[in-house]
């Protein structure tokens, strides 16, 4: 089960934030220490990030390599620095393609997204019943086959749906839908998520009927001052407090940071 982490803060570089603390998202990828299924995290990877001064769509940089064998991120990662970034690296569920268009994070306009967790056995359960819950746009959207690019397809499409409601509330009724679904179908779901417009990070913390895999936030650490760091695994010593089990964490442009039940 994949590894992710978010950053919402000063700016801060990207070397900084994946390669410096001593359990990195690097290390998670080949040591991780709570991952409930797989070893390793060694099939791809992806960073996302906003520009610091200018309000433009995110960037996005991936790759089907191990992040460790990329050569381009660590000198990459000495040039950017962001004041909002998700990355995530992927342990890939068993027939699932092994391909750009299954890297995340995913992307829509200002949005990005990124998931740990899964839809048992997706393409013969809800894969037909969630794509008939979307709307046009979304639909064709979709590039990928994962579970987790048809979750976000189905937060946008409700997000089309409901404009006049928050993030935070369309997410709760995605999960709760999803929720339904799986039940439905007698079929575990989980699904850990960080959504971003650049100015915000809202995430969960979720599973259908069993314990959802782990996440930490932490807020205003003397190494990340300013900042909320919300990840799978802490990446330092320090004072992560763990994401209650079906809850949705939001966080502001001023870092304040809000807790809900789903």
């Amino acid at each position: 089960m994949c590894r992710l982490l978010a950053y919402l803060g000063s700016p801060v570089s990207l070397e900084y934030l994946l390669y410096k603390p001593e359990h990195s998202l690097i290390v998670q990828s080949y040591q991780p220490r709570e991952m409930t299924s797989g070893v390793v995290n060694a099939d791809g990877f992806g960073v996302g990030w906003y520009h610091s001064q200018k309000d433009t769509e995110p960037f996005t940089y991936k790759n089907t390599l191990p992040i460790w064998n990329d050569i381009n991120l660590p000198s990459l990662s000495r040039y950017v620095e962001s004041k909002c970034i998700l990355a995530y690296v992927r342990s890939a569920t068993a027939g699932q393609a092994l391909d750009f268009a299954n890297c995340q994070p995913f992307h829509y306009k200002q949005s990005l997204f990124i998931h740990n967790g899964y839809i048992e056995n997706f393409r013969k359960t809800l894969h037909r019943k969630l794509r008939s819950t979307l709307t046009p746009d979304f639909y064709e959207h979709i590039n990928g086959s994962t579970d987790s690019e048809h979750i976000f397809a189905l937060l946008l499409s409700q997000i089309q749906s409901n404009k006049h409601r928050s993030v935070e509330s369309v997410l709760r009724n995605t999960l709760l839908m999803l929720w339904e679904m799986a039940k439905r179908h007698q079929v575990n779901a989980s699904a850990n998520v960080v959504f971003s417009d650049g100015h915000r990070l809202i995430a969960s913390r979720f599973a259908s009927s069993s314990s959802p895999p782990s996440l930490y936030w932490l807020k205003d650490d003397l190494t990340f001052p300013n900042s909320v760091i919300i990840a799978s695994e802490p990446l330092f010593a320090g004072n992560w407090t763990a994401c209650p089990e079906n809850s949705i964490i939001s966080v502001g442009e001023d870092c304040d940071i809000k807790i809900e039940s789903i």
